[in-house]
């Protein structure tokens, strides 16, 4: 068995990460520019769309830009770290 190159991250590790913490999983990934873009872009969102519901709202309902972008900010995350994952097996097998 050859070491083509440094173990990449779990998969699994990478999607709690991202659920966690919005970007979280890219920038544990070596993507900081795309984790950093997330995170700004769940924030921005969120408060564009805090600032345009009212208080009758649920918190989900005023969050829901940000909330919207850090969801698909998860499987994004998963999807690089799994295809970086199952080609480093590959190339050890």
């Amino acid at each position: 068995m050859s070491a083509v190159g440094r173990k990449p991250v779990n998969p699994y590790l990478v999607l709690a990460v991202a659920a966690l913490l919005p970007g979280g999983g890219h920038v544990m990934i070596g993507q900081p520019y795309r984790g950093l873009g997330f995170a700004f872009f769940s924030l921005l969102l969120a408060i564009i769309s805090w600032h345009t519901t009212t208080p009758e709202h649920s918190f989900i309902g005023r969050a829901a830009g940000g909330l919207f972008v850090w969801a698909l900010s998860i499987p994004d995350a998963y999807k690089f770290a799994r295809m970086r994952y199952a080609l480093w097996q590959k190339q050890n097998a």
